[in-house]
Parts: structure tokens; C-alpha cells; sequence
């Protein structure tokens, strides 16, 4: 078994590598870099504000569930990463550079990945014709973790899934509450 767990490990250092190498021209850099700050937490008021300019006070219908998912989910994510302690990419591979300051130590799950998919999800479920735009940004967001070198494909994996199943039904439930 830890001969599967090395060889995967290998295989997602590679994409990593592949990865960062294609984002290496100082547009995709800065590109990478915007996409991870938005991650960061600037996504978060620039989409309150798209939403109450679409959808007035049915915003907040929108928004509370959204906020719940992000209160769970960091509530959440630095005891997973605590407890797995998966360093990141650029700390085992001395080639890669990390393009910003990492917000915390360890690299599994990712917390911007898991967030993002966590908000956008009951943004969808509300407001479906969203989808394309939240697939749009949570692609970048889960792109730019990786050309960062500080993510792996199944970090931000795992991340997503995180995300979204625990999103769904904690948004599902606060959208019940709130009726």
C-alpha cells in the first residue's frame, strides 16, 4: 500500500510541475496570483455586492447560506489539515517556487477550493443560471492553487468535494430554517 500512496505522490508532483511550467509567462503568473487572492476572500464581497444588484433583499436568502457554508467550513478545514500534515508541492520539490505566501502550513485538504465550492454552492442552487460563472471561477481558483505549487490535483480534489458535500446539505438546511 505505501508503495500506491509513493507512486501517486509522484504522479501528482509531476502534474504539479507540468502545471506551474505552463504557467511560467508573467501573464499566466499574475493570472495564477489574482485568481488565489480572490480565493483568498476578495471573491466573497465582489459576489455580495453582484448579488444584491441582481436579486435585491432575495440576496440575503442567497448570502446567509453562503456565509453559513464558509463559518462550517473553516471551522473544519485547519483540523483536516492539521491532522493529515501533507506538505505542500513547492516544500518537497526545491524546483517549484511558490508564486504568494501560503496562508497556512500543511497543503491537504485546499481550504480555497473548499471554500469557494462551499459559497458558490446554494449561489447555484438558487440561482442556476450562475452555474457557468461558479464553475468559471472555482476551475481558476483550483487551477492557480496548483500553478502556485501549493496544492496538489488531489487537494484541491478533495477540497471541491468537501465543499460541495458539505455545502449542499448545510445550505439546504439553513434555506429550510429560513422560510
Amino acid at each position: 500500500m505505501a508503495q500506491w500512496g509513493s507512486r501517486i505522490n509522484a504522479f501528482e508532483l509531476r502534474l504539479v510541475r507540468m502545471t506551474a511550467r505552463a504557467a511560467d509567462t508573467p501573464m499566466q503568473r499574475r493570472l495564477a496570483i489574482l485568481f488565489s487572492k480572490l480565493g483568498n476572500g476578495w471573491l466573497y464581497p465582489l459576489l455580495f455586492v453582484a448579488l444584491v444588484a441582481r436579486w435585491g433583499l432575495f440576496s440575503l436568502k442567497i448570502a446567509v447560506p453562503a456565509i453559513a457554508n464558509a463559518a462550517l467550513l473553516h471551522a473544519i478545514y485547519p483540523v483536516l489539515k492539521a491532522h493529515c500534515a501533507r506538505r505542500r508541492p513547492f516544500q518537497v520539490d526545491r524546483s517549484l517556487n511558490s508564486l504568494l505566501d501560503v496562508l497556512d502550513q500543511h497543503s491537504f485538504p485546499s481550504g480555497h477550493a473548499m471554500t469557494v465550492s462551499g459559497v458558490l454552492t446554494p449561489v447555484v442552487m438558487l440561482w442556476p443560471e450562475s452555474l457557468f460563472s461558479a464553475l468559471f471561477v472555482g476551475c481558476g481558483i483550483a487551477w492557480s492553487r496548483i500553478a502556485s505549487a501549493h496544492h496538489y490535483p488531489s487537494d484541491v480534489l478533495a477540497g471541491t468535494v468537501l465543499g460541495v458535500g458539505i455545502g449542499y446539505p448545510s445550505a439546504t438546511l439553513v434555506m429550510a430554517l429560513m422560510r
